[in-house]
C-alpha cells in the first residue's frame, strides 16, 4: 500500500476501535499517556477527547515525570513498535514504582511485558509507520480511556469521527483531497507554517507540521493562538517572510477570542507573509473535528512528496540516527 492509500484507510482504522472489551485504567488520579512521535500524537488525540476526572498529560520523553510516583499516577504506554525506547523507560518506572499500567502496541517488548504482566492490553494491527497508523492507535486510546470513564460515549465518537473523515476522503475523490492538494500546490517552494487555536487546532497543526517533514521530507513549523500573539506574531516582517506560507486552522468551538485572534492575525500578516489558505473543521465531537482538520494535512504531505518526486513512505534519515544511537557513533 501506498502512504495515500493509508490515508484512505483512516475510517476503517476508527471504526476498528469501537466495540472492544478492555480492562479500564484506575479512574481516579492523574493519568501519564507515554508515547513519541506518532504514538504520541494518538495519546495526545485521546486527551483531546476526554473528560478527565483527574490532571491528564502527555510525556514526551525518557522516564516519567518526577511527581509521578509520589502523586500515584495510572500509566497508559503507546509505542506503535513497541520497542520505543523513551516509552520502555518509562514503563521501567512505573514497574519499580508499582504503578498502575496500561499498554497500547502492535507487539515488540512492550507487547511482551503486557502479556507477562496480564497488563490491560490493547494490540493495534502492526505493519505501518506509525504515522500512517495513529487512527488504529487513537482508537485504542479512546477505547482505553472510555472503559475507565474518561471518555463519554467512545464508540459514538469514534463512529462520528470515521463518517465525518470517509465523507472528507470519498474514496479518493472528496473535499479534503482537493482541498488538501490544492494547498499543498499554495506551498511549493515555501516552508509552511501552520497555527490553531489552543487545543485541536494547533494539535492538528502540529499533526500537519509532523506529515510535512515525514511525508513530504521539508522543514515545517507549528504555532498557537493565542501564545504566538505574544511572541512570534512580531518576527513576521516585510522582507524576511518570503519563503513561508501561511494555513490557518479554524476549529468550530474555538473560543471566540482565539477566532477573533486567528482573523486579527491574518489581517497583521497580510503583505508580510503569503497566506496559503484557511482550514474550517467539521463534524460535532472533537474526535471528528480534529481529524477533519488533520486529514486534510496529511493529503496536503502526500501531495507535496508527490510534487517533488519523493516517496512518503521510507525515514532514511531517523532510521539512520536510531542505528547511530544503538551503535553509539557521533
Amino acid at each position: 500500500m501506498t502512504m495515500f492509500d493509508d490515508i484512505l484507510s483512516l475510517p476503517e482504522q476508527l471504526r476498528w476501535g469501537i466495540g472492544h472489551d478492555i480492562a479500564p485504567l484506575r479512574s481516579d488520579g492523574p493519568i501519564v499517556l507515554l508515547g513519541m512521535g506518532g504514538s504520541a500524537m494518538a495519546a495526545t488525540i485521546g486527551t483531546l477527547a476526554s473528560t478527565p476526572r483527574a490532571p491528564m498529560i502527555v510525556h514526551r520523553g525518557y522516564g516519567l515525570p518526577q511527581w509521578a510516583a509520589d502523586g500515584r499516577a495510572s500509566v497508559l504506554a503507546v509505542s506503535y513498535s513497541g520497542n520505543t525506547e523513551e516509552v520502555l523507560s518509562g514503563v521501567e518506572q512505573a514497574i519499580s514504582a508499582d504503578l498502575d499500567l496500561a499498554v497500547i502496541a502492535s507487539g515488540g517488548r512492550l507487547g511482551e511485558i503486557a502479556v507477562e504482566r496480564n497488563l490491560p492490553y490493547v494490540e493495534v494491527p502492526g505493519g505501518l509507520q506509525p504515522r500512517a497508523g495513529v487512527g488504529y492507535q487513537a482508537a485504542a486510546v479512546i477505547a482505553m480511556l472510555g472503559a475507565g470513564g474518561h471518555v463519554s460515549n467512545p464508540d459514538a465518537s469514534l463512529d462520528e469521527a470515521a463518517d465525518v473523515v470517509d465523507r472528507l476522503l470519498d474514496g479518493g475523490r472528496g473535499g479534503a483531497v482537493q482541498l488538501g492538494r490544492d494547498l499543498a500546490a499554495g506551498l511549493e517552494d515555501r516552508i509552511a507554517v501552520i497555527y490553531g487555536g489552543l487545543g485541536i487546532g494547533s494539535t492538528a497543526a502540529y499533526r500537519w507540521k509532523t506529515q510535512i517533514n515525514e511525508n513530504s521530507k521539508l522543514p515545517a513549523f507549528s504555532g498557537t493562538v493565542p501564545e504566538m500573539n505574544h511572541n512570534e506574531l512580531e518576527g513576521w516582517q516585510p522582507g524576511s517572510s518570503g519563503a513561508f506560507g501561511l494555513i490557518y486552522l479554524r476549529d468550530s468551538a474555538d473560543h471566540p477570542r482565539v477566532a477573533r485572534r486567528l482573523d486579527l492575525s491574518g489581517t497583521v500578516l497580510s503583505g508580510k507573509v503569503r497566506r496559503v489558505g484557511d482550514v474550517h473543521s467539521t463534524g460535532d465531537g472533537p474526535l471528528a473535528r480534529f481529524f477533519s482538520l488533520a486529514v486534510v494535512g496529511d493529503i496536503a504531505s502526500v501531495a507535496m512528496a508527490e510534487a517533488t518526486g519523493v516517496d512518503p513512505t521510507p525515514v532514511e534519515a531517523l532510521e539512520a540516527f536510531k542505528t547511530m544511537l544503538a551503535k553509539g557513533t557521533l
